[in-house]
């Protein structure tokens, strides 16, 4: 059975053509700057990358390009190959805490939530319904990355505000990523042989969340109503002082709008060193900009916060602390760095292993601490693509 992952953002689409149950990638591909002059995509089939560039004024288009591109690369010999379409959606409130076949009233409540994630949402609606177009008989998945979440108890996920706002407007902590967490929290589930797993999980990326997991269930995690909240990341401030916003429309003559956009789009590693990608931060130390060290500095501190914050949560039995995502998989000396801030806990760091790991080396996984540490430090990289294949699977199979 063939089925496609798709992840539509604001701008691009994301897509994987899967078979299964053998859980075999056929062929990938990015479709990127949608809407603007120069867009282009990239498509992966039988280990070689191609690049074409077109004109695609918007999604509906790209879905067409995405078609086109698994018809001529013979992935499929027609479109009823496609069985089902699996779709990331950022946002699912309280009302969803697994994957669901997409309705109307699916769809309704996706645009119902966009006020709360609208750098996301839309382009989460767009590639649905631009799928939707083009198959219109083919069941569609939303898979959440707020579910996994969803069993937080409600002293973790409630703010100290008042209480109106979380009965009226449902303000409180929903957390993200959930696909990438519960991925992970099910392969250490099988490398530790046990189904009541504690972690302490951080996917450290261009956004970052770290979750606390306890009896094998998310217990705590770091980004709140919207995925602002918790750590600093590329471009996003995470947590500050709330009053921050109203002092600095004052000062600045900004919108409450602008001020929410810098804080998205213009902080973070951004805002302090100038460079959004870690890489560039590394390169900017390494070259002795002070800023970039900072930068460096500031986004290991809170990585650090939030992992004792959890280890105390979880009273210490903690089976592994695990690093994932673009980050957490390839930034090596950023991860010595944790966990030696981590030492006073226990946590011992085997430098010679941590550097033998990255993504684009030999050896993508393993354990980077010693064996005397307080708990086993691993670094496993993601999948949450074939997280939304496997709920795909098995939701239009039942």
């Amino acid at each position: 059975m063939k089925l496609l992952c798709v992840n539509a953002g604001s701008s691009s689409l994301k897509f994987q053509l899967f078979e299964m149950p053998e859980e075999k990638v056929i062929i990938s591909g990015y479709v990127e700057k949608i809407g603007s002059p120069d867009s282009f995509w990239n498509t992966k089939i039988n280990g070689q990358k191609i690049r074409n560039e077109k004109v695609i004024n918007n999604h509906t288009e790209a879905v067409e390009v995405v078609l086109d591109e698994l018809v001529k690369y013979h992935a499929i010999e027609s479109l009823e190959e496609i069985k089902g379409v699996g779709h990331r959606v950022v946002h699912g409130g309280e009302k969803y805490s697994d994957s669901v076949l997409i309705t109307d009233e699916v769809i309704q409540s996706i645009k119902d939530l966009t006020k709360l994630v609208p750098l996301h949402h839309p382009g989460n609606l767009a590639g649905i319904e631009a799928m939707k177009k083009v198959l219109p008989d083919v069941p569609m998945v939303a898979v959440y990355d707020t579910a996994f979440h969803q069993t937080m108890p409600k002293e973790n996920f409630m703010y100290p505000v008042p209480y109106e706002w979380y009965t009226k407007y449902g303000v409180r902590k929903y957390g993200f990523h959930g696909t990438s967490h519960k991925y992970i929290t099910n392969k250490m589930k099988k490398i530790l042989g046990k189904e009541e797993v504690n972690l302490i999980i951080c996917h450290i990326g261009s956004g970052s969340s770290i979750s606390a997991i306890k009896n094998g269930k998310c217990f705590n995690t770091t980004m709140g109503l919207t995925p602002l909240d918790g750590l600093m990341m590329g471009t996003r401030s995470g947590s500050i002082d709330p009053s921050i916003i109203e002092y600095v429309c004052k000062e600045s003559g900004m919108s409450v709008s602008e001020v929410n956009n810098a804080l998205n789009k213009q902080s973070g590693l951004l805002g302090i060193s100038g460079r959004a990608d870690h890489r560039d931060v590394e390169a900017g130390m390494a070259e002795g900009n002070e800023l970039c060290v900072l930068a460096n500095d500031m986004y290991i501190n809170r990585v650090v916060n939030y992992i004792a914050e959890y280890y105390v949560e979880l009273e210490g039995k903690v089976d592994a602390l695990v690093f994932t995502a673009g980050l957490g998989e390839n930034a090596r000396e950023f991860r010595e760095n944790v966990v030696k801030k981590l030492a006073c806990l226990g946590f011992k760091i085997d430098v010679e292993e941590n550097m033998k790991i990255a993504s684009y080396m030999d050896q993508k996984e393993g354990i980077i601490s010693q064996e005397d540490s307080v708990a086993p430090v691993y670094v496993i990289p993601t999948d949450e693509e074939i997280m939304i294949i496997r709920d795909t699977y098995e939701l239009i199979n039942n």
